[in-house]
């Protein structure tokens, strides 16, 4: 997927998750599995699919952020297991974005307008099967002044929602 249209879904998303009028007609919940949800979504190439959730712990504590984790379908676009996740700002360009969960790091290689991106295909699949075993995943990231940020994430219902979303598209 070129990174112009990963720009603009994430544009969309953002909005969406703004609770946008706009959007509100094409999006639609499919449901929520404990700490996570499945939102269908139609664009002009198709039907979009994915698991969202936002963290259960940010710190700093004082530094309240609309940060969310995606795990998107494009069957359109024959993507599939996207993973994205966004931290409420803009990423520095210069720090890495990591996500952890037990001895298992994996890191975002694209950061652009608030959102960053895993590359490598292999990389979300065993990123995916990673958080369907574990508990918790964590993602560090660092604004633009050079704070870092942590944002946890609950994987309590990500198995089921990722189930959901990945039949939603199929």
């Amino acid at each position: 997927m070129s990174l112009i249209k990963k720009i603009l879904f994430l544009s969309i998303l953002i909005s969406i998750t703004s609770v946008s009028k706009i959007y509100a007609e094409n999006l639609k919940k499919v449901g929520k599995y404990k700490d996570w949800e499945v939102m269908v979504m139609s664009e002009a190439s198709g039907k979009v699919c994915f698991a969202q959730s936002t963290p259960v712990l940010q710190a700093p504590k004082k530094n309240k952020r609309d940060a969310r984790l995606f795990v998107t379908f494009r069957p359109g676009e024959k993507i599939s297991n996207e993973i994205s996740t966004t931290a409420g700002y803009e990423f520095n360009k210069n720090n890495s974005v990591l996500a952890t969960s037990g001895n298992n790091k994996f890191k975002f290689d694209i950061k652009q307008q608030g959102f960053a991106w895993m590359t490598s295909t292999k990389k979300e699949k065993i990123m995916v099967n990673v958080m369907k075993k574990g508990s918790r995943i964590m993602v560090a990231g660092y604004n633009e002044k050079g704070s870092q940020t942590i944002d946890h994430y609950s994987l309590l219902g990500f198995t089921k929602a990722y189930n959901t979303a990945k039949k939603a598209c199929s």
